[in-house]
């Protein structure tokens, strides 16, 4: 709680690119942070964000659409949850106005807009699915961090799990490029934040890329003490005894077992479940694959069946089940209950699905902006 005061009167501001429902607001304000613009293409993500942040001004629309004049002053931090498509390398080199090259160059374009005028941020945070590290065989990678580079920003990365906050498996690839500050850092990867798969993926970058990165440093939490039963609402229904059959059918004999074994200890123990697509026997199945490690499977958009996730609850030797709901969800990306969901419980999940976990957002805020931010200008910070 000391953290948060401190970092409270630090009158830093931030722009939030992608912004969805705001969750990466909410997190940097937890750390002191006012945001000053967001920006989402998305209606019912707009919606959502105007209705949780009265007082940010809000720019609904395509980020490429975006000019320097509508970003106010110069922000301290540019923070961008921008989709993983088409990240490519063809894309930057052909001049950032071919659209379809991916939503992330419109946004660096609107960075390159305010660095002519003076206004660049001095931390730019990239937020995205640790996919981008091998995507394209790395290139999509490669490009990000020497679009970064390029410009005069040192830049890292790292990779970090909700699940060390939370009570879900949701693991996030986050690249963070700063200029004019320097952050805490290591001479050589080490911690849980450096995983192996980011280092082979520094591994591949180009020299000069190489040159211009740091091993950003951000100290893990204290052991998580939370898991999903406490987090589920009490009461809900749960679907009738054909439909959870139904559902059940679908395990493998693995999970049929573990399954078994819990139901056939009287205990109460609550699961998540989630539908696969898995190859048997060279043939495609689908499967229900459970999980009683006290995690949640990591949230997605409900575009389909398998994005689904279910709620399992064993007791006297019974199982009933039920799908997890939208503030549920909201809960298990550290949203407080009085964070205002949408009305349809499938926009809600949309809404969570697509956002990132506050708690990482704020521990990043406190454990690596703050203190680049404050040793760049440890004048104002006094101040503050």
């Amino acid at each position: 709680m000391t953290n948060r005061v401190a970092a409270a009167s630090v009158p830093l501001t931030a722009c939030e690119f992608f912004a969805g429902g705001g969750l990466a607001g909410l997190g940097l304000g937890r750390a002191g942070f006012r945001t000053v613009l967001a920006n989402d293409i998305d209606a019912m993500k707009a919606a959502a964000f105007r209705a949780n942040h009265a007082d940010v001004s809000l720019a609904h629309g395509d980020v490429w659409d975006l000019t320097p004049a509508q970003v106010p002053g110069t922000p301290d931090l540019c923070w961008a949850s921008s989709p993983c498509q088409d990240v490519s390398l063809a894309g930057a080199r052909g001049g950032l106005k071919a659209v379809r090259s991916g939503a992330f160059w419109g946004f660096w374009k609107l960075m390159q807009g305010l660095d002519a005028e003076g206004r660049a941020p001095r931390v730019v945070v990239i937020e995205n699915v640790v996919g981008l590290l091998t995507s394209d065989e790395g290139r999509d990678f490669a490009a990000v961090c020497a679009a970064m580079v390029e410009a005069g920003y040192r830049v890292g990365a790292l990779e970090m799990d909700a699940a060390l906050w939370l009570p879900q498996s949701r693991p996030r690839l986050f690249i963070v490029a700063m200029r004019g500050a320097e952050g805490p850092a290591v001479l050589e990867p080490t911690g849980p934040f450096h995983t192996p798969r980011l280092i082979a993926a520094h591994a591949r970058l180009p020299e000069m890329v190489k040159a211009g990165w740091s091993w950003w440093s951000v100290a893990a939490p204290a052991r998580r003490n939370l898991d999903l039963s406490a987090l589920l609402e009490p009461g809900l229904p749960v679907f009738e005894t054909d439909q959870t059959e139904a559902l059940l059918a679908l395990l493998s004999p693995l999970h049929r077992a573990r399954l078994e074994t819990i139901l056939a200890s009287g205990e109460r123990r609550i699961g998540a479940a989630f539908r696969r697509v898995r190859t048997v026997r060279g043939r495609k199945v689908q499967r229900l694959e459970l999980r009683f490690d006290g995690l949640a499977g990591c949230l997605r958009t409900p575009s389909g069946g398998s994005s689904r996730q279910y709620v399992l609850i064993c007791e006297d030797g019974r199982v009933a089940m039920r799908r997890l709901s939208g503030r549920e969800a909201a809960r298990l990306m550290g949203v407080a209950d009085d964070y205002r969901l949408p009305s349809s419980e499938s926009a809600a999940l949309k809404l969570m699905g697509d956002a990132v976990a506050t708690p990482v957002v704020e521990a990043l805020a406190l454990g690596l902006f703050q203190p680049a931010l404050a040793a760049a200008d440890p004048e104002g910070a006094a101040a503050a």
